[in-house]
Order: C-alpha cells, then structure tokens, then sequence
C-alpha cells in the first residue's frame, strides 16, 4: 500500500501540484515532459514490454520530485508519486548513533560499490516473511538495473564471507541523491551502508539524500521531513550543481567514514 500523504498523477502529464511557484512550471516546460498516464498508471512508449519505463521519462519525472511506485510486487505497472511531505537527509547535518560508529569501527563487512546491483534491487524487492509485498516490481527493476548500465543508479553493498547480506540502490543527478531502497540480512548492514554512502557523497560534493517518504527510522541519521515546495527548492539548487559519486575510492577507508559522519557542517 503507498503511504497516506501521495498524489497519484492520473492526468495526461507531469503537473505540478497547484500554487507552485511559477519556475517549477518552466522548469516543467524545460524538461519537455511527454509521460503519458492513464487512471495514474504509465502506459506509453513501450521498450520491452507495453508497460516498460523509458529511462529519459523516468529523468525527468525525477527533476520534478516525482517517484514511481507499484502497489504490490506482482503489479504489471506502476503509479506516480509526489508526496506533500519528504524524508530528506541533508549530508551537512549527518549523524549516526555512536553504538553504529563503533560497529563501524569494527569493520564488519567488506564495502563494495556498483559490484551487484543486479543482486540489490532484486533482495530490495524480494517478499519475506517480514515483508510480504513490496513496491518494486519487474517494470521498476529493469529501468533500474539499465539506469545502472547507464552510470546513473548506483549500488552500495555489504559483503561477508564472498555473500552479499546487505545494500542499497538509488540514482545520481546532480548534486542531489534520490535512495530508492535497502536491505539487510546481517545486523546493522544497511545502515553501514549508508554511511558509506553518506561518506561518498560528502566527497562527491552532493547536497542531500531523498529518501522520498519521511521515516522515523531515519531521524537518527538526520533526515527531516521537508513540505514539497521546499524540497522543490533544494532539487532545484542541486540539479544546478556539479557532483561525482565516483569521486571517493570504490574501497573507502573507515577512518575517512567516521571522521565524514562525526564532522557536521
């Protein structure tokens, strides 16, 4: 089920919600947006199948704050999302719970980047027992997985003993970061993760991280939540701005990550 607070788009265009300001409308323009809806679902340009989401489209949905979602796993399509309210993680104001720094310290698992994307989105999306449903389905993991092939979408894993136990995924543009989703199956795994990831965007020179819908989980490494029209405001200062995810080493020292989420801005 998707969250309460979301706008499903069931209009023959990305609109932006009522009483933006008016450069968000040009920026609309700018984009050239031409994805096609039909009762919130996207329907047009097939690729390999007629339900398949063209990589540019998905772009600029993306500069407009916009998100896809399936309502379940075996979903065949998907609907667009602009939540009122986001989870946003600004990188100046990252933290981490000290018990996290010091298994971090302890190094417990081998950090690879863009190794097993593949592997990542497809444990993101896989049904459990603890999740039986998820909102990535086939249509997502492939636009995906080909934004990957791309060097747009990118994977930050944990491994231990040559098995991958955790991860995260979640697309490049600009300065801004839009994490689309996580998995764990060892302790703590995704949330060493994420201070890697935290860590290389901090190098990289990134603004933030979208994590889409605010969650209470993520509080305790900064993330607020930020009304849409400001969030609007901060993608459009980021898509401005210049930055490099493949700026830090793909094997990043730990001491460079506890100094990068212990130093706040």
């Amino acid at each position: 089920m998707l969250p309460v607070k979301t706008q499903i788009i069931e209009r023959q265009e990305v609109t932006p919600p009522t009483g933006r300001p008016c450069e968000y409308r040009s920026r609309r323009r700018q984009c050239g947006i031409s994805i096609h809806y039909r009762f919130g679902y996207h329907t047009a340009m097939p690729r390999d199948s007629a339900t398949a989401i063209p990589t540019d489209e998905l772009l600029k949905a993306y500069r407009l704050g916009y998100f896809p979602m399936a309502r379940s796993r075996d979903e065949a399509e998907v609907v667009w999302v602009l939540p009122d309210e986001r989870g946003v993680l600004m990188l100046g104001d990252a933290r981490a719970p000290k018990r996290l720094v010091r298994s971090l310290k302890s190094e417990p698992f081998e950090i690879r980047i863009n190794t097993a994307f593949a592997n990542v989105i497809a444990a993101c999306a896989e049904q459990t027992h603890r999740r039986p449903d998820t909102w990535i389905n086939d249509q997502i993991i492939e636009v995906y997985t080909e934004l990957h092939f791309q060097g747009r979408a990118h994977s930050v894993e944990c491994w231990r003993d040559g098995e991958l136990v955790g991860g995260l995924y979640g697309i490049a543009m600009g300065a801004a970061f839009c994490g689309e989703s996580m998995f764990s199956q060892e302790t703590n795994a995704s949330k060493i993760a994420l201070l890697h990831l935290i860590a290389r965007l901090k190098i990289g020179g990134f603004h933030f991280i979208d994590a889409q819908f605010f969650n209470e989980h993520l509080v305790q490494f900064g993330q607020v939540a930020m009304l849409d029209a400001d969030y609007q405001v901060a993608l459009e200062k980021a898509l401005r701005a210049c930055a490099d995810f493949n700026a830090a080493p793909n094997q990043l020292e730990t001491t460079r990550v506890v100094q990068s989420i212990t130093q706040t801005s």
